[in-house]
């Protein structure tokens, strides 16, 4: 009775195994979600609702590494599995994807997430399990503390860091600003303020005359602009994503108001300037690391021409000045080197040091002079940026320290 129990408790275990259940050679260490034959990655991002701009970060990543494992067999003999799962921006839906990815796809890692709010909500469940939560998009301070969060690293600049730029910058250009806030009601929004006023310094109080925050529910924001227009202010400091930038340029133009309008980086890819009207956005001012596809300085440059036939091939209906599809593709490119370094050590452990263990490596869409800069005791990914202004057609860069 006992050897028919064992037997049929064996065969349960069998059938029930879950599709990414490890197979393991001799010499090999693999962590849930690598085997001899694949790896599995996982991702939350918005291909719905107000974030469905960001979307095409999550197209992009799978078209590269579907490309790797079509023409090459993908990493070191192992097909990449790549799960991008719509969180349609809303926290509660990126805790339920990110749960089913790390329970039941059994993923070894997440990587180009985005969503302040969503990946806080989940930092704490994926540290507790050590489950690498790599290279997020989203530049929220909290992100750089290896100390407490280990298996949480950043991948593009720190929005302190851009606001505290651009504060620099609106000082050296305007003789006397008049500055308007606006930001995302969230701690993307606040992390971006917080750097630009500490940069103001002991003036901030008396610089800055008018503040408008938005929620991500709210259908336009066109009653904020409106507020910060009647304030006079000379210097806009925008703090928004997706929709609501596009509304902000439009909106900006609409009223005729010309302030100098610095904005996230996270907010000038091209579905967002080009919802706004181009000309519309002439003027538009930002801190950072990626070159534009649209700058003809860039148009017979080898890497720009690579991804442009891949993405021909591999993401025929994404627009050709797609710049947050050329930065995906980009970061996606770090991943498959950090994932190539692991060799047949494919854990959790060793993809999180070898992540972050990047230090002055280049990839397609960094500017000239800007590398990745994470230690393993640091996690800042840039610390060069430079500012950029739209000239109606193309970024024009300024180099800064």
């Amino acid at each position: 009775m006992r050897a028919l129990v064992t037997g049929l408790i064996a065969a349960v275990m069998t059938l029930s195994a879950p599709a990414w259940a490890q197979s393991k050679s001799p010499g090999k260490a693999y962590d849930v979600g690598a085997s001899d034959t694949e790896i599995r990655i996982g991702q939350t991002i918005p291909h719905s609702g107000p974030g469905a701009p960001y979307g095409v970060i999550g197209r992009s990543m799978k078209a590269y590494f579907d490309m790797l494992n079509e023409t090459k067999g993908g990493i070191n003999g192992r097909k990449v599995v790549f799960l991008s799962m719509d969180d349609a921006y809303s926290t509660p839906k990126t805790v339920e994807q990110t749960r089913k990815l790390v329970e039941q796809d059994g993923v070894l890692a997440l990587f180009g997430s985005t969503s302040s709010a969503g990946q806080l909500a989940v930092q704490k469940y994926l540290n507790s399990k050590g489950v690498p939560q790599l290279y997020l998009f989203t530049g929220a301070s909290r992100w750089n503390n290896p100390k407490e969060f280990p298996w949480t690293v950043p991948g593009q600049a720190l929005y302190p860091t851009e606001g505290h730029i651009l504060a620099k910058y609106a000082l050296k250009k305007v003789p006397e600003p008049r500055v308007a806030l606006l930001y995302q009601n969230d701690e993307f929004g606040r992390d971006y303020v917080k750097g630009f006023r500490e940069a103001l310094g002991d003036r901030a109080d008396s610089l800055i005359i008018s503040e408008a925050s938005y929620d991500l529910t709210d259908p336009t924001i066109d009653s904020q602009v409106l507020k910060l227009y009647q304030s006079g202010a000379n210097v806009v400091l925008d703090a928004s994503t997706g929709k609501a930038s596009s509304q902000a340029i439009r909106k900006m133009a609409e009223l005729g108001w010309k302030p100098l309008h610095l904005i996230s980086s996270t907010a000038v890819g091209a579905p967002m300037i080009n919802a706004a009207g181009k000309e519309n956005a002439a003027g538009l001012t930002t801190a950072r690391t990626f070159r534009s596809l649209g700058s003809p300085e860039w148009a017979n440059d080898p890497e720009i021409l690579q991804f442009h036939a891949f993405r021909k091939k591999y993401l025929p209906n994404v627009d050709p000045d797609n710049d947050l599809a050329f930065i995906a593709y980009s970061a996606a490119t770090v991943l498959a080197l950090g994932l190539e370094r692991c060799g047949d050590e494919l854990t959790r452990k060793n993809l999180l040091k070898q992540m972050t263990s990047m230090n002055g490596v280049k990839a397609p869409a960094l500017l000239p002079g800007v590398a990745y800069a994470i230690t393993p005791n640091d996690y800042t990914p840039f610390r060069k940026l430079y500012i950029s202004v739209f000239d109606g057609q193309k970024w024009n860069q300024e180099d800064i320290d």
